[in-house]
Order: C-alpha cells, then sequence, then structure tokens
C-alpha cells in the first residue's frame, strides 16, 4: 500500500512534472498538489485544468510537503534545492526526475537539513514535446522508474519514493548512481547522440532525398527532435560514461564500413545477424522481464517510452487511454 502524502510540492511544472501531478493525482497519493515554475503563465493554465490545486514560489511550495519532486532541468536542482532546504520539514522525502544520478546524488544531499532524505529517481518516460499542456495522467504506466538511495538513506524513505512511483503506475528498479549512469548511457543517451548525429549529417544528403524520406527514416531520426538545450545538458552530465558507447558504435560502424568498401557479402551478413541476434535476446529476456516490479518492453514496437509520449494525449486533463 502506497503511501498517501498530504502535501506533494513539484518544483518545474512542464511535460515531466505536469504528468507526475496528474498521475498522482489519478492515484490519489497526493491530497494537495502545489506547482511551482519560473513562468507565469503556464502556471496560471496548469491550475485551471485542475493539474496542480495551488501554485506558488518555491520556499512555500515545499513548506509543510511531506514530499518534494525536482522536476527541473538537471542543471538548475542543486540551486532550487538550496534556496528550498530551510524550509524543509523534518522527514520530508526529496526525490526527483533527472536522468543524471551520479552528480545529483554527489551534490543534492549535502544541501538538506538533518532529518530530509534524498532518493533520486529517473522514471523512463517524456517525450520530445515541452510544456505541461503535453502532460499526461498515464505517462508513467508500465515505464521503468530506477530509484537510486544511497547507503545512508533510511529504507523508510526509499520506500516512500519506490511506492510513489510505484502508484503512478511506474515499475521500479534499484540501481546506484553509478551503475544508472553507466546503463542509460546505453540504452538513452548513446541512442540520442547518434540521432542526433545523423540527422545534422543528413543536410550533406542531395535535397531531393526529402521526398524519399519514409517510416524507417521518421522511426531513426524522430528522438532527434528532442530539446537541444536539455540533451546537451545531459550528455555534458553522463560524459565519461557516455564514452564507452560511443567508442564501440565507432568501432562497429567502422567494421561495416570496412566489410561494404570491401564488397565482402558474407561479412556484412554475419555483422547484420549478430546485430539482429541481439535484439531478439534483449526483447526474450525483456519479455521474462514484463511482470509487476521489473521493466519489461511494454511499449515493444510503439514509441520509445523514454523520449515519446503518446501525441494524442496533448490536452493534461485527459490520459491516453482517454484519447483512445
Amino acid at each position: 500500500m502506497s503511501r498517501v502524502f498530504d502535501r506533494v510540492a513539484i518544483l518545474g511544472l512542464g511535460l515531466l512534472g505536469g504528468s507526475v501531478a496528474l498521475a498522482a493525482r489519478r492515484a490519489g497519493v497526493a491530497k494537495h498538489l502545489v506547482g511551482s515554475g519560473r513562468r507565469t503563465a503556464p502556471l496560471a493554465q496548469a491550475l485551471a485544468d485542475g493539474v496542480v490545486d495551488e501554485v506558488a514560489g518555491v520556499c512555500e511550495a515545499v513548506s509543510g510537503a511531506e514530499l518534494v519532486i525536482l522536476a527541473t532541468p538537471i542543471g538548475a536542482m542543486e540551486s532550487i534545492l538550496a534556496e528550498a532546504s530551510p524550509f524543509l520539514a523534518e522527514h520530508t522525502r526529496v526525490t526527483d526526475v533527472g536522468s543524471v544520478k551520479g552528480t545529483l546524488a554527489d551534490r543534492l544531499p549535502s544541501l538538506l537539513p538533518a532529518g530530509v532524505h534524498y532518493v533520486g529517481a529517473h522514471p523512463m518516460a517524456g517525450s520530445h514535446e515541452r510544456g505541461v499542456e503535453h502532460a499526461a495522467a498515464d505517462l508513467f504506466e508500465g515505464s521503468c522508474c530506477v530509484i537510486s538511495p544511497l547507503r545512508s538513506t533510511p529504507s523508510a524513505a526509499s520506500e516512500d519514493v519506490a511506492g510513489f512511483w510505484r502508484a503512478l503506475g511506474a515499475d521500479v528498479v534499484v540501481r546506484d548512481p553509478g551503475a544508472h549512469d553507466e546503463e542509460v548511457a546505453w540504452v538513452s543517451h548513446a541512442p540520442h547522440i547518434l540521432a542526433f548525429a545523423f540527422a545534422r549529417a543528413f543536410k550533406e544528403a542531395p535535397s531531393s532525398a526529402r521526398e524519399l524520406v519514409g517510416s524507417g527514416f521518421r522511426d531513426f531520426t524522430r528522438i532527434a527532435r528532442s530539446d537541444p538545450g536539455m540533451w546537451a545538458e545531459i550528455m555534458n552530465s553522463n560524459r565519461k560514461a557516455v564514452a564507452s558507447p560511443l567508442r564501440a558504435f565507432g568501432d562497429s560502424l567502422a567494421e561495416v564500413a570496412r566489410a561494404i568498401e570491401a564488397g565482402d557479402v558474407e561479412t556484412l551478413e554475419t555483422f547484420l545477424t549478430q546485430a539482429q541476434d541481439m535484439l531478439v535476446g534483449e526483447s526474450r529476456q525483456a519479455s521474462l522481464q514484463a511482470a509487476p516490479g521489473r521493466c519489461g518492453d511494454v511499449r515493444s514496437g510503439d514509441d520509445n517510452p523514454e523520449i515519446q509520449a503518446d501525441p494524442e494525449s496533448a490536452n493534461p486533463r485527459r490520459s491516453k487511454k482517454e484519447n483512445e
């Protein structure tokens, strides 16, 4: 049974922050939802749409909150938490939605007063769209949410945060911050880099090539439509971990390029078969994991859940299922 929080403060009321609010309201795990952000117009709209019950400045928002969720860009979290810290009550839980955990685990806990505990979280759900107007109450359903408690984190704090994300529909897994960053470098950050790099290289293609674009091209480049500023920050924050998959991809690309240049069809077929076998193995493993409490490939063949919400769910007062 998930804990019901009397007051939940969401600092950063964009796509993810708004979706957290909608999902928490639907799940009944927050009696009063407070949103805070830099721009007044989106906050006013979120309040009018019933995404939150109240909008306030950072300090007022966290006063009396039992759960505080940092839903700003990663680079802003430290300064916002420093501003909020004097107003945090003892036993408040602090979590976040950042896609890099090591930096936050190093910096955020020291900002907190005694009795307040930080439990990092990374819901593997989102969209290349921005803004609370694209929030969806069911964004986290069936997605994976990684929590990264520190060794010093009390188990009660970890379970409160894990239970919250489970209530929102996510399958929760635990990783220490370093392991999280290494793994997401492979499954999220490097794929984004490759998509952006190919999209940039496409400027060298014949101009008429755009007339031939089909679903394969759109599938491969879709994530390159994500926010450049946000992804530049993510890539920089996880630069050490992302170096390994980029090196491996460079080696793999050089290998297939040599086979193509040599006209070696046999080597090419072996290379492509090995690549396909890896994906088949990954899909099989995901299907074995698709059980409560495990992160399975619940949207196989559909849009990548980490970077694409259902495009039909732009109205924050409706869920994706209502749009179907």
